[in-house]
């Protein structure tokens, strides 16, 4: 099986998404994901990600840049962060792009960094998320756009850090516009066996993103690929692998050898 590419938008060299499009497919990549920035800043390049479509440009998923998040303990800030992923939800379609990616949270908080104690229980802050998202799901139902639940490390998210805990959150919202993301750089922490994990989430996995275990690109760390793509396999996975990292050097010099490490 031969996975599809993308890069994000800021990685690639270029002015316009054409551009950048054609840098792209010059370094063996197959399309752009696209960054999903909020107050009303994606909504407002619908006529440019109109244009980019109708020129054959790939964008197959954007990611939250800039929001605030759903797991936020402010009520104003969560109910905020609802609005603003309904109105990225709603620009997706522009670019005909399947879905963006959120985690619950982002550096909100930590039970693994002090002070250490909670500020609720996490069976409320479960409870939260769920509506949350089945909130934003009816709007994901309705433009054919979903939510990508990106379970991330200890450190990063307090609530939702392994593929199994997105899974039974997915499972009760209960929408075909909640599914999942796996993060390779988040699993090298959180996930005890990969492939499991992955065979395990199967059909609900909507998206992967790429990072090394050092959150470099794939390649320049000590990530098991192959155990990845075989499990990836397994399940019939056939989405898109986007990049979400750093890289070791220019994009035109690790963006091929990226692509001859995950391009069976």
């Amino acid at each position: 099986m031969t996975f599809r590419l993308a890069a994000q938008e800021r990685m690639l060299d270029g002015d316009t998404l054409e551009e950048k499009y054609a840098f792209a497919l010059s370094v063996g990549f197959d399309g752009i994901e696209l960054s999903g920035q909020g107050g009303g800043v994606l909504a407002g390049r619908a006529d440019e990600l109109r244009r980019a479509r109708a020129a054959g440009v790939a964008m197959p998923s954007a990611v939250v840049a800039r929001v605030p998040f759903l797991g936020d303990f402010d009520p104003s800030r969560r109910r905020a962060a609802i609005s603003e992923l309904s109105e990225l939800l709603r620009a997706l379609p522009h670019a005909g792009a399947a879905g963006i990616v959120s985690p619950n949270a982002f550096g909100v908080f930590s039970k693994r960094l002090p002070p250490f104690a909670v500020p609720r229980p996490d069976e409320e802050s479960r409870a939260l998320l769920v509506a949350a998202l089945r909130e934003v799901a009816v709007v994901g139902e309705e433009c054919g756009a979903a939510v990508f639940l990106e379970p991330l490390n200890r450190f990063e998210d307090y609530l939702v850090n392994t593929l199994a805990q997105a899974a039974e959150i997915a499972d009760e919202v209960a929408s075909p516009a909640v599914r999942l993301v796996a993060d390779t750089f988040h699993m090298s922490i959180e996930e005890s066996d990969i492939g499991a994990a992955i065979r395990a989430a199967g059909a609900r996995i909507g998206h992967v993103q790429l990072g090394d275990s050092n959150r470099l690109e794939p390649g320049a760390g000590h990530y098991d690929w192959d155990e990845t793509l075989t499990a990836l396999e397994d399940i019939g996975y056939d989405g898109w692998l986007a990049m979400e990292c750093g890289l070791s050097g220019e994009p035109r010099e690790v963006f091929p050898r990226v692509a001859k490490l995950l391009k069976r």
